[in-house]
């Protein structure tokens, strides 16, 4: 589990017996290549096109400090990066390096589809101990952190005081967030929405679970929570849909894959704080800011540091010390923090943060992680085999609610009827 009051110090980390991930066991001679022959590896993300062109110059930084190895870099958003990955992995072809999420890791991981970086070299040494098990699966290490990232509301101070509105400071209720969210469509005459339906994601669920100290799930693998939680949850929103103060579905989704947020259509946005660089890209807003999410507990803000993405490596590859390699370079080399920033979320390896210089909205987001650290609590560990498939249904069943194809109680036995199918098939 990661302990948050650990991980944002600048303490030297560890002793040298934790500095890399050693071989164990006699794995195959990797195949290698030279500067006059390289080898090629095939690495692909998710992402907008500001970290397209973040990852394209770190990729072209690491094949000029290492001639011998070329990068094929391809990208997509996200939705369409897991259909391709499970198409890939059906296939038997998943690419040589690939960006991961937690949510996916345990599914592919348990099915021997990621390489056990266990087997190759990757130096671990500036990570903090307690930030590692969060890749690892049964005592095996299948992802690596680049980053970590928390929840937070996003708004825009300049289109708050073109309304009039007071800035929020996040201490703020469910039922004073739904407030403000309304204020905004009101006083906009509808022309600015207050926000998306924040009930439609998932991890927002999860934090207010456990702002209510109710497990998200349990540890044999079944739901922590009930059919009525998920009903009073869903319910949150329920007097907003409608109205000006969340943008309608038909909206979000021709706005799609933009945000309303980033498409200038809303005045706040409640996700990861790393989305900065790509909000900011893409609304051309010349300031941002972060608050906490909305809890009725003020003493209980339900958030935790999650690894924002991590590497990974397919359990196929053929070039496994080029894989490695690669993978070390992306989470510990300072120049590579420098061309993301914060974009990826604050970099989990002390070196490479300690190699970037934070400075303007880039070290808003390294300001909100430490504005909340009291508030942090341990992190979920990889979730269950067949999460990625859930938090989508949640999404999916969410925009049923919104286009009022469902009503809540419809929606809650619909996501309940495929959460326990699911479970039940994996078990």
């Amino acid at each position: 589990m990661i302990n948050r009051r650990n991980f944002l110090t600048t303490v030297a980390l560890g002793t040298a017996s934790a500095a890399v991930l050693a071989a164990c066991g006699s794995p195959a001679p990797a195949q290698t290549g030279s500067a006059e022959n390289p080898v090629t590896i095939n690495y692909t993300w998710w992402g907008n096109d500001d970290r397209a062109e973040r990852t394209r110059k770190a990729i072209a930084l690491f094949e000029s400090k290492n001639p011998d190895i070329k990068v094929n870099g391809n990208f997509t958003d996200f939705a369409g990066y897991w259909q391709k990955r499970a198409t890939e992995a059906a296939g038997g072809g998943l690419p040589d390096v690939m960006q991961w999420d937690l949510s996916y890791l345990r599914d592919y991981g348990q099915r021997n589809q990621l390489l056990d970086l266990g087997t190759v070299k990757i130096n671990t040494d500036a990570f903090d101990k307690s930030l590692l098990p969060s890749g690892q699966i049964r005592g095996k290490t299948y992802g690596i952190p680049t980053s970590t990232n928390a929840f937070a509301v996003y708004y825009d101070p300049a289109k708050l005081a073109s309304l009039g509105i007071a800035e929020p400071d996040g201490t703020w209720t469910y039922e004073e967030y739904n407030a403000f969210l309304a204020e905004v469509g009101a006083k906009s005459n509808g022309a600015l929405f207050g926000g998306t339906d924040y009930t439609g994601i998932w991890w927002m669920f999860n934090i207010w679970l456990r702002q209510n100290n109710i497990e998200a799930f349990t540890e044999d693998g079944k739901l922590g929570f009930t059919k009525d939680d998920l009903k009073k949850w869903w319910n949150q929103t329920v007097a907003l849909r409608g109205t000006p103060a969340l943008v309608s579905e038909e909206r979000v989704t021709q706005l799609a894959p933009k945000s309303p947020f980033g498409s200038n259509v809303s005045a706040t946005e409640s996700t990861w704080d790393n989305f900065m660089a790509a909000y900011l890209g893409d609304s051309g807003a010349k300031e941002l800011k972060l608050v906490p999410v909305p809890s009725d507990d003020k003493d209980n803000l339900g958030l935790f540091l999650k690894p924002s993405m991590l590497m990974v490596a397919s359990a196929k590859t053929k070039f496994k010390d080029a894989a490695a390699r690669f993978i070390d370079f992306m989470v510990n080399d300072p120049e590579v923090g420098q061309i993301f920033k914060t974009s990826r979320g604050v970099p989990a390896s002390k070196t490479q943060r300690d190699g970037t210089t934070f400075e303007g909205t880039d070290k808003l987001v390294v300001d909100y992680e430490k504005s909340i650290e009291k508030y942090l609590k341990d992190a979920p560990e990889p979730p269950i085999v067949g999460f990625g498939t859930l938090e989508t249904s949640f999404k999916r069943i969410s925009s049923d609610l919104n286009f009022g194809k469902l009503t809540v109680d419809g929606a809650a036995d619909a996501w309940f009827k495929e959460a326990e199918d699911l479970i039940k098939q994996n078990a």
